[in-house]
Formats: C-alpha cells, sequence, structure tokens
C-alpha cells in the first residue's frame, strides 16, 4: 500500500522526530511517498520551489491509497493536503493529541476521516501498525 504521510513542515517542527517514528513503522508494511516529512534536518524553508513542492505532493496524493496525517501541530499545508485527498476519495487516519491541541470541526465533522486520539509516542505507534 502507498502511503501519504502528512505532518507540519512549515507550521513548526516540534513534532519531526515522531514523525520520523511514525514514517518508520509504516514502512514496515507500507511504501511512504513522502518519508523526507520525517528528515530531522529538514527545514521549514524548503530548496525545491513552492511550484514543485504543490506539483510533487498533488501528484503524490493522487498515487497514494491512503493519506496518514500528524494534525497536533497547526498546519494551512496539511489542511489543504487532507481537502485534497478527500476531493481525490481516498481513505484518510487523522492523529492528535487532544491534551496539545483541539481539532478543527471541519476535519472531526467529517465522518470521512477517522480520527484517532492518542496521549503519547507509544500509543499513536500502536495505532499506526493497526492501518
Amino acid at each position: 500500500m502507498k502511503v501519504y504521510f502528512a505532518g507540519s513542515i512549515r507550521g513548526g517542527r516540534q513534532d519531526a522526530e515522531l514523525y520520523r517514528k511514525v514514517i518508520a513503522v509504516l514502512k514496515e508494511k507500507h511504501q511512504v511517498l513522502t518519508e523526507h516529512v520525517g528528515d530531522l534536518s529538514l527545514s521549514t524553508v524548503e530548496d525545491k520551489g513552492d511550484k514543485a513542492i504543490y506539483e510533487q505532493d498533488t501528484a503524490w496524493l493522487r498515487e497514494c491509497d491512503v493519506v496518514v496525517a500528524e494534525c497536533t501541530q497547526v498546519s494551512l499545508g496539511v489542511g489543504y493536503e487532507l481537502a485534497y485527498a478527500e476531493a481525490q476519495g481516498k481513505k484518510v487516519h487523522i492523529f492528535y493529541r487532544p491534551q496539545e491541541t483541539q481539532l478543527f470541526a471541519m476535519l472531526t465533522g467529517n465522518k470521512r476521516f477517522h480520527i484517532h486520539r492518542y496521549a503519547d509516542e507509544s500509543e499513536i505507534l500502536a495505532q499506526v501498525r493497526n492501518i
């Protein structure tokens, strides 16, 4: 299965280490198209240019079988990716820590999205293994 992993880049890299671990778990069974999101050296300012990033990311979203998003860190880009995935009819799993953030109603109110709450790293990794 091809997985598009979405996590905050320009919105903040506070969870980059967690993204890396989630991606590693996903890679045990699946192909992750967006491994770079878990790259700890990834800057909030990418060198590729915005148009190239948009074209690559939307191509990956069309190609993937499922989207896995970690949404604790607020990111307009991740929100756009989720809407794009919905328009493409993709299955979407959204993970977040409710003790740190409240998801927007546009996500929690969408019955097509599978919302997963978790408290710590071990809990999200166990949930991701079940996808």
